[in-house]
């Protein structure tokens, strides 16, 4: 047999019980700091890991860093964080997007501080029963905040197993194969560990996904277990994991009204459910596809006398998960004695930065403020 063989044809008899431990032993030298992450040696705290597994959710790391570190100085803990406001918690969250997570953030706080004195569940069925945390998150914070076996599958070791594996089904139907084979990379319980270090085998894949087997151009020769990965043997690593065609959604249209008295903003807040839900928002119309603008301008928020609404130049685009948006900005100008129509208010254009805005949002205020 040639000497290359085991190279071209894996042995996943012989390696699969040596990944675990290839694993942890890359993890001990190349692990990421992180500032939800507790150092080698330390107690994780549930607090920090079921705050970051939220923000993490369609976000990267590098985005929610700042956000994590601030909202840990104003809220240290999960029982001041069940104090805060709905509207307090929103508005440090501006920004970061996918904002029902925020919404299912302080709900979780709330039920954590009222019905369990403040301390998390440390099993996945009693972190499941809490306010957004569904089978992944429940799954990671078990393991990462309190050693329990199970593997939690993100995107990064979703990547990982379906090369390791070269799982040909597509993505999502794949996802039951790749959560039944990445639970094979648990360490062993009983491999001479004080622990199961299962918080540690699921961070070790989440920052090998991160750091080396990436979506594009893989360090394969870096990666501890490339000698018994299938997709690099076979040269077709960046094939996976294979997706099924993504069906864009359709182009939505709507206006957003930028109307100042003086150096006063009206704004309003969105429903608490739905999209954006509980947000500021400057007043606007629905938002449609194929909705046309002299349709979207019926819909300008009534005013107490003649109001002339001026179209800006352009048009803000933004990409929601579901579906692309397009707004036309009108702007209008009104006296200082105008008042705010029911359920609006005026705020000083000054103090928009402590608004709960959305990213849309700003978007369309810069664009009706600029000159």
């Amino acid at each position: 047999m040639p000497s290359n063989a085991r190279k071209k044809f894996p042995d996943a008899t012989r390696s699969r019980a040596a990944r675990p431990a290839l694993l942890l032993d890359w993890y001990d030298r190349h692990r990421r700091r992180l500032p939800w992450r507790a150092a080698a040696g330390e107690r994780p705290d549930p607090y920090r890991v079921w705050l970051s597994e939220i923000m993490l959710q369609q976000t990267g790391v590098k985005t929610v860093g700042p956000y994590f570190e601030k909202f840990l100085a104003r809220w240290p803990d999960v029982a001041s964080l069940g104090r805060a406001s709905l509207d307090d918690v929103l508005r440090m969250w501006a920004g970061l997007g996918y904002y029902s997570r925020a919404r299912n953030l302080h709900a979780c706080a709330v039920a954590v501080w009222r019905d369990h004195g403040g301390v998390f569940p440390d099993t996945e069925e009693g972190l499941r029963a809490l306010p957004g945390i569904g089978p992944y998150t429940a799954s990671a914070i078990a393991a990462i905040a309190f050693e329990r076996r199970t593997m939690p599958v993100d995107g990064n070791i979703e990547r990982v197993v379906s090369r390791l594996y070269a799982v040909e089904e597509e993505l999502p139907k794949a996802k039951p194969r790749i959560q039944a084979l990445a639970a094979t990379l648990l360490a062993d319980a009983n491999a001479g560990h004080a622990t199961s270090r299962a918080g540690d085998s699921a961070q070790a894949l989440m920052d090998l996904g991160s750091s080396i087997c990436t979506p594009k151009k893989p360090a394969c020769s870096l990666c501890p277990l490339n000698e018994d990965c299938a997709a690099r043997a076979r040269g077709d690593q960046e094939n996976f994991p294979r997706k099924a065609p993504k069906k864009p959604g359709a182009l939505r249209r709507g206006a957003a009204f930028v109307v100042t008295r003086g150096a006063e903003l009206l704004v309003r807040s969105r429903p608490e459910k739905g999209l954006l839900g509980g947000m500021t928002e400057v007043p606007g119309s629905d938002w449609l596809a194929g909705q046309e603008d002299r349709a979207a301008l019926k819909q300008a928020p009534a005013l107490a006398g003649a109001t002339r609404w001026h179209r800006k130049a352009g048009v803000v685009t933004h990409v929601f998960t579901h579906f692309p948006l397009e707004l036309v900005v009108y702007t209008a100008r009104v006296p200082a004695t105008t008042k705010a129509p029911k359920g609006m208010r005026w705020v000083p254009i000054a103090t928009l930065s402590q608004e709960a805005l959305p990213n849309v949002m700003r978007k369309a205020i810069a664009h009706g403020l600029g000159e």
